[in-house]
């Protein structure tokens, strides 16, 4: 149980310390994007970031109001994309366009 010791403690650390959470992170699976076709694969990975993460941005923002501590970072962690491209990527330079949409994606959340 908490004590108002340590509600005090925490209070001084915000005010004179600049505590702050460093990062919150969302882990999205991608595993249900696997295709054989390139162009079908960047989509749905696309889509599935885009939908899941949509809020991402607006819910860190409303813990940090809500308890008073900055959060400097929302991030978000996906499957290693050489388990999702394997099925579809046949060059290097396929895998860049997961990479691009991947960038896409973080750039709309």
């Amino acid at each position: 149980m908490i004590n108002i010791f340590e509600v005090n403690e925490t209070n001084k650390m915000i005010e004179h310390e600049n505590l702050d959470v460093r990062t919150i992170t969302m882990g999205i699976s991608l595993l249900d994007c696997i295709d054989s076709d390139l162009e079908t694969l960047n989509k749905k990975v696309y889509d599935k970031i885009t939908t899941c993460a949509k809020d991402l941005v607006s819910t860190g923002e409303a813990i940090s109001t809500e308890y008073g501590i900055p959060i400097v970072n929302k991030r978000i962690s996906v499957t290693p994309i050489a388990l999702i491209g394997g099925a579809a990527c046949k060059t290097a330079e396929d895998f860049v366009t997961i990479a691009e949409t991947l960038d896409r994606a973080a750039k709309t959340v």
